[in-house]
């Protein structure tokens, strides 16, 4: 740090950037400059709340990348009043009468907005960081959840007690339904069943003496594919199959494609 310009001290003391005997003088500095102190209060804070907005560790280069930033600013970069406004040769202005005071060079401005853009590059790399994370988390959720309703259909299909029941679809193709009542579980399996149409999906019910409640989508994209129905059996007598809107429907909005008879208990 140079001791002519304590000023410019602030970012890199935040960031724990000085060597030990600059350090101990630029917190001499402190104790009698309230400029200085206010602002290490400022750039303190900001980097607080980043730091709570995305606790991620950042790159290792990035705070090498942060420093090396703040010290190539050039001095004075800012253009000078009058050189904005179209005036003539620059001229040092005047000392205000009054007693001395510590005054921040003009650049000052430069390090405070270097200081703060660094501070959110390293926050948004840690926001990218962490919305990787959510997006691998989800994904590892949704493979526990795809390999669990498949170990459920494997049982169901493998179950001692399965018993099944088929009928005809209209477009030409079948429908079985393989029923656990040990499981309390139900397979629906289509054979030559064509895709839904664009905007739509084919949506499984169970059927009972209250109606039909819903027992979930099939995949739209394998319509030849055995799908679970979602919930238990519990006291339906038969299964259903319907096309409706894509995401379904509370209640069934067209005539069953097939209605099929749940089998019985399997006897002795």
């Amino acid at each position: 740090m140079g001791t002519e310009n304590p000023h410019e001290a602030t970012a890199a003391y935040v960031l724990d950037a000085l060597a030990e005997p600059e350090r101990a003088a630029f917190e001499a500095h402190l104790e009698t400059c309230p400029d200085c102190a206010r602002e290490v209060r400022e750039f303190a804070a900001t980097a607080a709340l980043l730091g709570a907005a995305a606790a991620v560790e950042p790159p290792p280069a990035l705070r090498g990348a942060v420093l090396r930033r703040i010290r190539e600013l050039p001095a004075g970069a800012e253009p000078e009043p009058g050189a904005a406004r179209g005036a003539g040769p620059e001229t040092e202005p005047a000392p205000e009468p009054g007693p001395a005071r510590h005054r921040a060079p003009r650049h000052r401005a430069w390090s405070r907005w270097a200081l703060a853009a660094c501070l959110a590059v390293a926050a948004g790399l840690g926001g990218v960081a962490a919305w990787q994370y959510q997006r691998a988390d989800t994904a590892r959720q949704q493979a526990r959840a795809a390999e669990a309703r498949e170990a459920a259909l494997a049982g169901v299909l493998s179950a001692p007690d399965a018993r099944l029941a088929s009928g005809r679809i209209p477009d030409g193709g079948t429908g079985t339904v393989v029923l656990s009542r040990e499981r309390d579980r139900a397979v629906f399996v289509p054979s030559g069943m064509a895709a839904p149409p664009a905007g739509r999906v084919y949506q499984l019910w169970f059927a009972g003496p209250g109606g039909m409640r819903p027992a979930g989508l099939m995949d739209p994209a394998r319509p030849g594919a055995p799908a679970l129905l979602a919930g238990p059996v519990g006291g339906a007598t038969g299964v259903g199959v319907t096309v409706e809107p894509e995401g379904g429907s509370a209640a069934p909005t067209t005539a069953p494609l097939v209605l099929l008879a749940l089998p019985g208990a399997r006897t002795a």
